[in-house]
Order: structure tokens, then C-alpha cells, then sequence
């Protein structure tokens, strides 16, 4: 259909230039020769210089006896042919049309032309062409159907308690008297909220593989356009498609794009989002109920969402999703493995167990990973040593072997990353140490990495103290083994990681006893962007950023105490690290006691050339607030 418009559209486009040209081009008498007046005409008639004479209607294309072509035209009514035969000029007259079709045609048809374009864009202008240059008001909604890749619930794990009050709306789509008789009316909406990654698009796709209803998907960006009024227009289209396929669900993928808080900032809102979002208020509950259309939207943003948009009776229910826990991660885990062969000595729980604040993304990227390792080696599954490598290259990084740096840089490198693990390993409040290495990964040049034993939701204060002991061990080790002068730029990330850890403490957590339970953050300079609210004084600042700097301080003392009271574990641990580059929890327990990594092993792989200082990686996760919930570490 839409070729067919567009070749209508290119033919109507020739006929208009034809028609144009034929009305505008020049006067066809002056290809016959050039022209003279009709007393000259005359004057050479008399004189006997005209050979021949054509007459053309009130044409006159004559011929002269020296061979030139002159043409004239002759008044109305004027007869000239007597004289012409009496001057033995020889005369040839020319048939003339008696039907004046075709010159009205000729006449009307730019007109008529014209007419027709213009009723072709009015068309399409009213809805006529959905894609064409002017359908701005069309909605973009798309209908999804099974052979676009069928996802139900089964596909889904790790969030049970999500899963089950959408399971709820789609038993009210397939029997809604089970619920209507006790009085129970259907959800007008549902909103998934969580960090990105957790399979929020993934529960909606499964909502429309289980339904069995039209399942409309749109994402929020979608709505708004440069033009005032577009947005609008496309949520009055996308809600007359739904009622017509009703009972039916519309997907608004990444809301927050077009449901942000009205009349926030500087100067106001964008007026075509604003009314975008109105429109959408209003159909989602107004005078005009939708009833059988269930809107389903996902957001990571809820913070920023307009208040009206989260009321009962527009979004009825609010449904978290998190990440997984331990057992939600395992049955990710076995979701994402029902297509990969996997060895006989792959256990998924240990996977699980090692994999503390993944989301479902982070898992399927583990699980293709380690497949991907597995086909490059050439082997027929995937073994654990794939999904270990696979962890490793996830959570810090490729390795970057091909790095060439000079002995001096890779040694300090290893006392570096022997400080965080011997301090991590001598406090009793931080995360196991779950491996050590002097390979650069990614942006980091050497790693620390240690990891708890179970999820956590809650920071205490003991624990973030010591965490900034773990965090400033680098530069203790470094200080402690080459004197103050001597100290790298390594610690530039560690700096960054207990500065705003100790910032949090001050200024969101209430553990500084001389600041007290004040929130802080916003009101602060430079923290979080300075968003208005309140401003706090010079005092206050100085008051926080002393308490921040002893939080600090403190750590680096302990860090610097633990390293000098067990200096020589700390030199056996250096050693090995250069020796063996990289060393697991255990491993690195048994080198501090002086013995070999594994036991009967006598002589270690060469060390590697090229590592230099860096930065230690630290739980991936750290708690947001007091009220739990995770949140990403800063990079190290």
C-alpha cells in the first residue's frame, strides 16, 4: 500500500511539470524563423522578395527568395490570400482543430493538478499515511506477537515475588469472573520499578507470551517530538487502538521519559512533554474509562516520576523488582544454562555464592562469557574453570598480558596489592579476600577482590571503618616498603573509594557523632549536585569535611599498624604475588604461612612481565542507605 501511494505521488509530480511546461513555454512561432511585423510582411510582398508563404491559423511563416525564414501574425479577420496568389507567392495553409477539448484541457490541467496534490497531503496530513512525512500524530505503539520470539513465565526466575502479582493480572484477563464476583475489579495498571538489568522487560514480555491478549509495546521516548502537541496526539492513538483490540495491555517501556515531575527546574517544564504526560493522565483515568486496557510500565527512575502518575487508580500496584539473592541467582543462573552444555563439574549454587549484586543481566552475560571461553579452547562444554574466568573477566576486567612494564613497577605493584590483602584478611569485620593479582584487568593495573559470604542489605559502622582500612592499605604497604617520597599514584582510586565512602557516613548515614543525623548530601557542594532544599553553613562544611578527613585518617592508621605488626606474612605474600601472579583466598593464606600455594607444588608459573600500580577492586556492591538496597561501587 505504501509503494503504491508513493508511486501515485511521483506520477501526479511528472504530470504537474508536463502540464507547467507545456503552459509556460515560449511562443512556438519563434523556432519557424525570426519574427517581423505584419506592415514589413506586406511591404515584401509587394516587392517580390516572398518565395512561399505557410499560414497557420493567424501564423504567417514565410520563406523569401534570398532563403531567410521570417514568421508574422496576421489580424483578425484580415485576407491576405488573394494578394499573395496575385504575387505568384506560392501558399500552403495548415489544417485547424475544430474540437476545443483539448486546448481547455490543456488550460485547466495545472489547476486540476494542482488540486490533486493538494488533496494527497491533506490525506495523509488527517492519518491517511502512518509513516509518511506528516503521520506525526500516529501512535508507535507495536503489536507483539508469538513469532517475534514467545517468553512466559517459566522463562523468568530470581524474582518470585514480582512474577506472582503479574501472574495475578494475567488470571484476571483469562477469567475475570474469579475476581468480579467477590466484588475485585482489574488493575488499570502496573508499574516495575528496580535498578537496571533485573528483567523488568523481560516480566512484561512473559506477561504478553502468557496473556494470551493483544500485548501493545511502546517505549516512553516515543511520545515526545519536537512538535507541541505530537506526544498528545499519539497517546489518544495508542489508547483508541488498545480499546478496539480490548481486553489488551500496553507496555511503556522507560516511562520517566515522559512521566517526569511537571513544573520542576529552571523555568518550567517542556510544554510538549508536559502535555504529553497530561494526555496520558487523563486516559489512563479520566471521564473516559479504558476499561479491559491494563497499562504495564518499567521505569529504573521512580524518584523523578510525576505524583499523579503513581496514584491508585492509574498505576495500582508498584511492583519491585530487585536484584536476586542467592537462590534467585542460581535459578537465573539455571534459566540462562538450559542451552549450554555444561560440564559434570559445574555447580551452579557456587556460582551463585560468588556472584553477590549481579542482576539477571549480569548473570547472562556470565553464562555467555564462559561459553564463549569454552568455544575458544576448543572444548565440547563448559567446564567451572570457564565460569571462573569467565567471573573474573565480569567483575575486573580482560586481562591485558601484552602490558610491558619494568620489574621495579611490577614489585611495587605486588607490595601494593599484599597491603589490601593482608589488612583484609587480618580485620574480622570486612568481606573474605576471594583473590589477589598483579594482571592488569581492564582500567585497573592489579587487583584485590573480596567478596561476602551472603547478600547484604545494611552497612554498619564498624564495617565501613574497616572498609576504609582495606581501601588505604595500598598506600600504607607502599609507604611502609619505600618510604613516604616514594609513593605511587595507585592510591588515586583508593582515595576516591574512601572519600566517598566516608562521605556517605557523614553526610547519609548519621555515624559521625559531632555532625549528627543530619542529611547532608544534597545540601552539600559538589556531592550528589547541589539541587536546592536547604544551604548550610561554613562551619557545617568545615565541621564535615574534618569528620570525613579523620574517618580517613583513621583507617590509614589502621592499615598502617596491621602491615608493620605482621611484616614478614606481608613480605612472604609479595613474594608469592610476584612469583605467581595471580592467587585465590586460600592460596594466598597458605603463602603468608610460607608454604606453597597447593600443596605438592614446588615451583609456580614465571611471573609475568609488565604490572604496575593500582587500584584495589572492592565488593562490586556497598549498601545505599540505612533502609537497605544496593547500589554500584565507584570504579576502581
Amino acid at each position: 500500500m505504501g509503494n503504491a501511494r508513493n508511486l501515485a505521488f511521483w506520477v501526479v509530480l511528472f504530470l504537474l511539470v508536463l502540464a507547467l511546461f507545456t503552459l509556460f513555454k515560449g511562443d512556438p512561432t519563434g523556432s519557424a524563423g525570426s519574427p517581423i511585423s505584419y506592415s514589413e510582411f506586406i511591404q515584401r510582398v509587394d516587392k517580390g522578395e516572398v518565395e512561399s508563404v505557410t499560414l497557420d491559423g493567424e501564423t504567417v511563416q514565410i520563406r523569401t527568395v534570398d532563403g531567410k525564414q521570417l514568421t508574422t501574425v496576421r489580424p483578425l479577420g484580415e485576407a491576405i490570400t488573394e494578394q499573395l496568389i496575385n504575387k505568384n507567392v506560392n501558399v500552403t495553409a495548415k489544417r485547424q482543430e475544430q474540437s476545443g477539448f483539448l486546448s481547455l484541457f490543456g488550460f485547466w490541467m495545472p489547476f486540476l493538478v494542482l488540486i490533486g496534490v493538494w488533496i494527497f497531503f491533506m490525506n495523509r496530513m488527517q492519518g491517511g499515511g502512518k509513516g509518511g512525512a506528516m503521520g506525526f500524530g500516529k501512535s508507535r505503539a507495536k503489536l507483539l506477537t508469538e513469532r517475534q520470539g514467545r517468553v512466559t513465565f517459566d522463562d523468568v526466575a530470581g524474582i518470585d515475588e514480582a512474577k506472582e502479582e503479574l501472574e495475578e493480572i494475567v488470571e484476571f484477563l483469562r477469567n475475570p469472573q474469579k475476581f468480579s464476583r467477590l466484588g475485585g475489579k482489574i488493575p488499570k495498571g502496573a508499574l516495575l520499578v528496580g535498578p537496571p538489568g533485573t528483567g523488568k522487560t523481560l516480566l512484561a514480555r512473559a506477561i504478553a507470551g502468557e496473556a494470551g491478549v493483544p500485548f501493545f509495546t511502546i517505549s516512553g521516548s516515543d511520545f515526545v517530538e519536537m512538535f507541541v502537541g505530537v506526544g498528545a496526539s499519539r497517546v489518544r492513538d495508542m489508547f483508541e487502538q488498545a480499546k478496539k483490540n480490548a481486553p489488551c495491555i500496553v507496555f511503556i517501556d522507560e516511562i520517566d521519559a515522559v512521566g517526569r515531575a511537571r513544573g520542576v527546574g529552571i523555568g518550567g517544564g517542556n510544554d510538549e512533554r508536559e502535555q504529553t504526560l497530561n494526555q496520558l493522565l487523563v486516559e489512563m483515568d479520566g471521564f473516559d474509562a479504558n476499561e479491559g486496557v491494563i497499562i504495564v510500565a518499567a521505569t529504573n527512575r521512580r524518584d523523578v516520576l510525576d505524583p499523579a502518575l503513581l496514584r491508585p487508580g492509574r498505576f495500582d500496584r508498584q511492583i519491585t523488582v530487585p536484584n536476586p539473592d542467592i537462590k534467585g541467582r542460581e535459578k537465573i543462573l539455571g534459566v540462562h544454562a538450559r542451552k549450554v552444555p555444561l560440564g559434570p563439574n559445574v555447580d551452579l549454587r557456587i556460582i551463585a555464592r560468588g556472584t553477590p549484586g549481579f542482576s539477571g543481566a549480569d548473570l547472562a552475560n556470565l553464562v555467555n562469557e564462559a561459553a564463549l571461553m569454552a568455544a575458544r579452547v576448543g572444548r565440547r562444554f563448559v567446564t567451572m574453570e570457564d565460569f571462573e574466568s569467565a567471573k573474573d573477566k565480569v567483575m575486573m576486567g580482560a586481562e591485558r598480558r601484552s602490558m610491558v612494564m619494568t620489574q621495579e613497577q611490577k614489585e611495587k605493584t605486588a607490595y601494593h596489592e599484599a597491603g589490601h590483602a593482608i589488612v583484609g584478611l587480618k580485620l574480622t569485620k570486612t568481606d573474605p579476600v576471594y583473590k589477589a593479582t598483579i594482571i592488569p584487568r581492564g582500567a585497573a593495573l592489579g587487583m584485590v577482590v573480596s567478596l561476602p559470604e551472603m547478600d547484604k542489605l545494611q552497612m554498619f559502622k564498624d564495617e565501613a571503618r574497616e572498609k576504609i582500612a582495606m581501601t588505604m592499605a595500598g598506600k600504607a604497604a607502599e609507604i611502609f616498603k619505600y618510604g613516604a617520597d616514594s609513593v605511587s599514584s595507585g592510591p588515586q582510586g583508593d582515595i576516591q573509594q574512601a572519600s566517598g565512602l566516608a562521605r556517605a557516613m557523614v553526610m547519609r548515614w548519621g555515624m559521625s557523632d559531632k555532625v549528627g543525623n543530619i542529611d547532608y548530601s544534597e545540601a552539600h557542594e559538589g556531592y550528589r549536585g547541589n539541587t536546592g532544599g536547604f544551604s548550610v553553613s561554613a562551619h557545617t562544611k568545615e565541621l564535615i569535611e574534618e569528620e570525613v578527613k579523620n574517618f580517613i585518617d583513621e583507617g590509614y592508621a589502621t592499615a598502617s599498624r596491621i602491615i608493620e605488626e605482621n611484616a614478614e606474612e606481608f613480605e612472604r605474600l609479595a613474594q608469592g604475588l610476584l612469583e605467581y601472579e595471580t592467587l585465590t583466598g586460600d592460596e594466598i593464606k597458605r603463602v603468608m604461612r610460607g608454604e606453597p600455594p597447593v600443596a605438592g607444588d614446588d615451583e609456580g608459573d614465571k611471573p609475568d612481565e609488565g604490572n604496575a600500580p593500582s587500584v584495589t577492586a572492592i565488593p562490586k556492591t556497598k549498601p545505599k542507605s540505612p533502609k537497605g538496597g544496593m547500589e554500584p561501587e565507584p570504579s576502581a
